[in-house]
C-alpha cells in the first residue's frame, strides 16, 4: 500500500489511531527489554530507521559493506527478504525473482553476499558458515534476536518522522525517544534538520548521488514503486531529464506484464525510467528498453563513519 497523506502532518484521523499506535510502539518497547540476543560471533553492524520505509537505509548499507571490504573484511549482508517467499535462511542470487527473495534482497545481492532469513540468528550462522567476517543488517532495528556491534539509524532528513505518530496512525515503528536510546550514532541522509529528541551520539550526514547522464535532455517518463517516488522523479529532473509523466505504485509493488504494456503505451516515445529496486522486480523480457537510474549513498564525512566501522569491526 502507498502510505496515506495523513502520515505526513498531525491531523484528525492521526489523532483518533493513536492508541493503535501506542500499542505499536508498546509492542517494541516489550521485545526490546526481553529478548535474548544471540551473539554470532561475528561483529553485526545494523542500519536500520524508526519508519516505515522510504529513509535510503539500503543505499546506506550498501556504501558501509563497500568501506568494510575495502578495509580487508568479508561483509555480508542480513535481511528479512520484505515482500518474498522465501523464508531461510538462503543465500540470495540475481537468478533469483523477486517474488522469492524480495527486491532489496536482490539489490543488495548486487554489491555483497547476502543471506535472507526470517529468523535472523539461523541467517547469521549461514553467513559466517559461507566465510564472512562482519554482518550488515539491511534493517532491523527494531528486531532484537542477534547482539549488534553498532547500531545506525537512518533518517530521510527532508521528511524527518511524519506526523510523528506511530503505525497506523503515522510512519513510526516506534517513539523516536525511544528508537534513539538504541542508536549508536544517527545517519541524516539529504538536507534538512528533524529533532531528535535530545539524541547526544555522533550525527553523520549522507547524499544520495544519482547517475543520471544518460537521461540529460532527454523526454522520461518515471515509473517507481518505492517509500518515496516523488523523490526519485525529482532527482531525474535535477539530472536534466524532461519528465513528461510519472506514474507511482505502492512500495515492493509487485509489476505484472500488463502494467508494463499500460506503462510503455502512456509514455509512447519518452524513454521509461525507474529505480534499481523497482527494476529488480521486473521480468527479464519486461526491462527491455527500460532505464535505470543509479543511486549510491556518499557521506559528507566518510571518515566519520570509517572510525565507527573500526571500532565495531577492526580490520583484519
Amino acid at each position: 500500500m502507498r502510505a496515506p497523506d495523513f502520515w505526513r502532518k498531525p491531523n484528525a484521523v492521526a489523532r483518533l489511531l493513536a492508541p493503535l499506535g501506542a500499542l505499536y510502539g508498546a509492542s517494541v518497547a516489550f521485545k526490546a527489554r526481553y529478548a535474548k540476543a544471540f551473539d554470532p560471533g561475528l561483529p553485526v553492524i545494523c542500519a536500520g530507521n524508526l519508519t516505515a520505509g522510504g529513509s535510503g537505509k539500503t543505499p546506506i548499507a550498501i556504501a558501509i559493506a563497500e568501506m568494510l571490504r575495502a578495509n580487508g573484511h568479508k561483509p555480508f549482508f542480513l535481511t528479512r527478504g520484505y515482500g518474498g517467499s522465501e523464508r531461510g535462511p538462503a543465500l540470495a542470487s540475481r537468478g533469483h525473482s523477486a517474488a522469492v527473495m524480495g527486491d532489496e534482497a536482490l539489490l543488495l545481492a548486487r554489491a555483497a553476499p547476502t543471506i535472507v532469513a526470517r529468523d535472523r540468528a539461523a541467517g547469521a550462522k549461514l553467513a559466517q558458515e559461507k566465510g564472512a567476517t562482519v554482518l550488515v543488517m539491511d534493517d532491523g532495528h527494531q528486531n532484537f534476536s542477534l547482539r549488534k556491534r553498532l547500531s545506525l539509524v537512518v533518517v530521510d532528513a527532508e521528511t524527518g518522522f511524519g506526523n510523528g505518530f506511530q503505525i497506523p496512525a503515522g510512519p513510526l515503528r516506534e517513539p523516536v525517544a525511544q528508537g534513539l536510546a538504541r542508536a549508536d550514532a544517527v545517519v541524516l541522509v539529504g538536507d534538512g534538520s528533524p529533532g531528535l529528541a535530545g539524541f547526544r551520539g555522533p550525527v553523520l550526514r549522507a547524499h544520495l548521488a544519482a547517475d543520471g547522464s544518460a537521461f540529460a535532455g532527454k523526454p522520461v517518463f518515471a515509473f517507481a514503486g518505492i517509500g518515496r517516488p516523488e523523490k526519485f522523479a525529482a532527482s531525474l529532473q535535477e539530472a536534466g531529464a524532461m519528465v513528461i509523466g510519472s506514474c507511482f505504485f505502492a512500495d515492493h509493488h509487485p509489476y505484472t506484464e500488463d502494467d508494463i504494456v499500460e506503462l510503455r503505451a502512456v509514455a509512447g516515445d519518452a524513454m521509461l525510467a525507474t529505480t534499481e529496486k523497482d527494476f529488480v522486480r521486473l521480468s527479464t523480457q519486461s526491462r527491455e528498453g527500460i532505464r535505470v537510474l543509479k543511486v549510491s549513498a556518499v557521506f559528507d564525512d566518510p571518515g566519520a563513519m570509517e572510525r565507527l566501522l573500526d571500532s565495531a569491526a577492526p580490520r583484519p
